[in-house]
C-alpha cells in the first residue's frame, strides 16, 4: 500500500475521504489542502506526511494510480499552479 494512503488509513480516514482528497488533488490542489486540514490528523503526523511527499513526490503519482484516478490531471493542475 502507498505510504500516503497508509498514513491516512492509520488515522481512520475512510476510503471515500481518501478518494475525495486525491480527486481534489487532481483538479484543484488548493482545495486538497483544505480537505487535509479537515481530516483531523495530528500536526506531527501531518509534518511527517509532508516530508515524505517532499522527499519522494512520485508517491503522489503512485497513490493516484492506486486509487484509479487520472494522473494527467495532476500534471495539468501543477502546470496551472506554476503560471
Amino acid at each position: 500500500m502507498n505510504p500516503i494512503i497508509a498514513i491516512l488509513k492509520e488515522h481512520d480516514v475512510n476510503d471515500a475521504k481518501i478518494n475525495e482528497l486525491f480527486q481534489a488533488l487532481t483538479q484543484n490542489p488548493l482545495m486538497a489542502m483544505s480537505i487535509v486540514g479537515q481530516l483531523g490528523i495530528p500536526a506531527e503526523k501531518l509534518q511527517q506526511l509532508m516530508a515524505l511527499v517532499m522527499q519522494n513526490p512520485a508517491l503522489i503519482k503512485e497513490a493516484v494510480v492506486e486509487l484509479g484516478l487520472d494522473f494527467s490531471k495532476v500534471e495539468a493542475a501543477k502546470a496551472q499552479l506554476q503560471q
